[in-house]
């Protein structure tokens, strides 16, 4: 494996971790507390700027330290983590990910923007709360971090150009057990960092602190291998810790502490007897640090090191002292506890859980390689059929051996292309966690407050769904956020909470996806969106529309409500975009409004482009295949329940109601008269937006599983049709658009774009 390799799936991993990030961060905002929810936020962070560092990407480790340390700020309860706090690391979050993008694709960030961020997260670190939450929860008893006053320490590091400067470290929260500490189970142990774990990003002051927080830990620093000034080479690691941690954690949750950084260094645990550890620790010879100790609590352990070699090492450690402060200040011991009983408790089931998830295996794979699994399955369903249609019209027995072998066959192909597309099936929480950035950044621009809800985002689809759903999600976001929430000042005046709400849900129903996206807003203002659709000429004056098409007016290519251009909307893009994307999936999307009240969209999705189970039927000599999902029932209908009405339209009564009978032919222009229904077979459906419908076709020659293949990528688009298959006798059929014929029997054209049938 090469370096670039290695690098992508660095920043596949950062896909993960930024995901994990914001996740969290949205917890916190919610009003999550859990010490593990802010554990997992800090080691996001962490992990991105470990390999950052290792792959010499310097703008995107500067700003993660910076990020990392006000985050550590919140897990020692020295920041409280209120809504404006969030608010900055939120904004950081995003800026994280510019970063990284940046990092992997080329491009630049814009660096006022993360200059200010930086400036921010400082004073946050350094006890700085933001102005609106300053006279709202500013915790009084809990002082600013303090520097460590160091013997000829060095002058501050100057700000760069990008803006980045370290932050100063503090000690305050250095803590262990002090109740009950000499009948703990001890452990010895030899922490050795390389050069590595350093250029890296990772820093031994952190992973101490981390360790100290497990018990109760005396901490030696260890010289031997300092050379002298004339052989010091600045970028190598000689210092080592020994370290006497008595803790009831045990030795899992030791070694969680350095799971980031275990490849670049030397760890050495071993259990022993407390008292034995202590009377070791008595014979050691030690030397004070050369640095002033009296930022330490009252109460705080000595801090002493090893006697070095020489004395020519001993003059040396101050000045390696003053130029290494960060890693210096890691032999500093606990401070008073901290911690509660119920916070550590929460760390011990936390290292518990890290170990059971590490249990589990999971390898990545080229997508490109299940695409071509998923391509092979679908081809062997295609043969499968061949097959079986081959022995049926050779065997009239029907109990041969062959079709044992083959119904067995079937069935196996059938658990082969479930496993298959469960490799592919993904949650949309990817996708639905993008939207939040976009409903921060628009609700800024626009001064407005929203706060956005997702459900469901565990719900699994099929990939390449996936990835299709994010441009049109961040279309009808902008929508509603631009047009459907209204003003504080507006919702304030209407009684109204002033922070709108959207909310995003997906759920699964009938074999198929389904996202709706809502908002408490002003709702469509109908009879605006139909002047606008006048005075673009996209309707005519005289036009007698219901409530549900004057809605559908917003997806013709053109249409906007806007009153003015702005970098939001209003240049008539965007929900035709939508409605083209969402059709493109094989997919409908309907709207319900209610003026001053808000509107919800819900698209409707297959799970799935690659297969799906179909009715095939046959319609004026026409093979065709009906989704099986939109299909309620099958019957035969009779002359009784036939009845007339109007001119060209008739009605099928079903259990004493009516539904309208749609001769599937006459429709696709398959024959120029309407068929007899008495002759034929009637396909109960239901669709999105229009209610049932009977299908009315000759024939129904059985149930199968076909294989997808798209007529747009290999012919066009065919009005009615959604896509074809390959039968088992090797000819082709086409899939039924069950909306669109639905839509065009209420008396909408099926065209490719302009048509309100789209969304009936």
């Amino acid at each position: 494996m090469d370096m670039n390799e290695i690098k992508e799936i660095f920043f596949q991993e950062c896909e993960e971790q930024l995901a994990e990030l914001e996740s969290g961060l949205l917890k916190m905002n919610d009003g999550d507390r859990d010490p593990e929810t802010v554990n997992a936020v800090f080691r996001a962070v962490h992990s991105i700027k470990g390999g950052a560092g290792a792959f010499g990407l310097d703008d995107l480790v500067a700003f993660a330290h910076v990020f990392e340390t006000t985050l550590d700020c919140v897990r020692s309860n020295k920041l409280e983590p209120t809504q404006d706090v969030l608010k900055v690391m939120l904004k950081s979050a995003d800026v994280l990910a510019d970063l990284t993008n940046a990092a992997r694709d080329g491009g630049s960030v814009d660096e006022s923007r993360s200059r200010g961020l930086v400036k921010e997260l400082e004073a946050l670190a350094n006890g700085e709360l933001p102005t609106p939450s300053a006279a709202v929860e500013a915790p009084a008893a809990k002082p600013a971090p303090v520097t460590a006053p160091m013997a000829a320490a060095p002058a501050p590091k100057p700000t760069d150009d990008s803006g980045f400067q370290p932050i100063p470290f503090s000690f305050d929260d250095f803590g262990g057990e002090e109740e009950g500490g000499s009948d703990l189970p001890a452990y010895e142990i030899t922490f050795k960092p390389r050069s590595d774990l350093y250029s890296k990003g990772n820093d031994a002051t952190l992973l101490l602190r981390d360790l100290s927080r497990l018990g109760e830990m005396s901490c030696y620093c260890n010289m031997d291998a300092l050379p002298g000034l004339d052989d010091l080479d600045p970028e190598a690691a000689y210092f080592y810790w020994n370290v006497t941690l008595k803790t009831d954690k045990g030795e899992d949750a030791i070694r969680t502490v350095f799971e980031f950084a275990e490849w670049d260094c030397d760890l050495q645990i071993a259990a022993v007897e407390p008292r034995a550890a202590a009377a070791e620790a008595e014979e050691l010879p030690m030397i004070p640090v050369p640095f002033d100790l009296s930022i330490l609590d009252e109460g705080a352990a000595e801090v002493q090191v090893v006697q070095p070699k020489s004395d020519a090492a001993a003059a040396v450690a101050a000045a390696e002292t003053a130029s290494n402060v960060t890693q210096m200040a890691a032999a500093a011991a606990r401070v008073e506890k901290k911690e509660s009983a119920a916070a550590a408790a929460a760390a011990s089931a936390a290292a518990a859980a890290q170990n059971n998830a590490a249990a589990g295996q999971t390898i990545r794979v080229d997508l490109d390689r299940v695409d071509r699994l998923i391509n092979l399955v679908g081809e062997l369903v295609i043969n499968q059929a061949m097959l079986s249609q081959s022995v049926i019209e050779n065997d009239t027995t029907g109990t041969s051996s062959i079709n044992m072998g083959l119904e067995e066959l079937q069935q196996l192909t059938r658990e082969i292309q479930d496993s298959v597309m469960a490799i592919r099936a993904q949650p949309v929480k990817p996708v639905f966690q993008r939207m939040s950035r976009i409903v921060r950044e628009i609700a800024d621009m626009t001064g407005k407050t929203i706060r956005l809800i997702t459900e469901g985002e565990n719900t699994e689809v099929d990939k390449t769904v996936i990835d299709k759903l994010a441009e049109p999600l961040t279309h009808m976001i902008r929508n509603a956020v631009d047009h459907g929430i209204e003003t504080p000042e507006k919702r304030a005046a209407n009684g109204k909470n002033v922070e709108g709400t959207v909310r995003l849900t997906a759920k699964h129903r009938s074999g198929r996806i389904l996202i709706e996206l809502a908002d408490d807003g002003a709702g469509i203002n109908r009879e605006k969106v139909k002047q606008k659709a006048i005075a673009n000429e996209l309707i005519p004056a005289d036009a007698n529309l219901t409530d549900e098409e004057i809605d559908n007016l917003i997806f013709l290519p053109g249409f906007s409500t806007a009153d003015k251009i702005s970098d939001i909307s209003g240049r008539g893009v965007g929900m035709d975009v939508v409605k083209r994307s969402i059709q493109a999936l094989g997919g409908r999307i309907n709207i319900t409004s209610k003026p001053g009240q808000g509107s919800v969209f819900t698209m409707s999705l297959p799970l799935t482009l690659a297969v799906l189970d179909g009715m095939v039927v046959t319609v004026a000599g026409q093979t065709l295949v009906v989704p099986l999902t939109a299909i309620v029932e099958t019957l035969q209908p009779e002359a009784s329940a036939i009845h007339s009405f109007g001119a060209n339209h008739r009605l099928i009564s079903i259990r004493n109601s009516f539904c309208p009978l749609v001769d599937v032919g006459r429709i696709l222009n398959f024959r120029a008269t309407q068929a007899n229904p008495v002759e034929g077979v009637a396909l109960l459906v239901e669709s999105e937006g229009g209610g049932q419908r009977a299908l009315m076709v000759d024939a129904i020659q059985g149930q199968r599983q076909v294989v997808i293949k798209s007529l747009e990528a290999n012919y066009t688009h065919v009005p009615g049709i959604a896509a074809a298959t390959i039968l088992g006798d090797g000819r082709v059929a086409l899939i039924l658009d069950v909306d669109a014929v639905v839509g065009a029997s209420r008396g909408q054209a099926m065209k490719q774009d302009v048509s309100l049938a789209a969304v009936g």
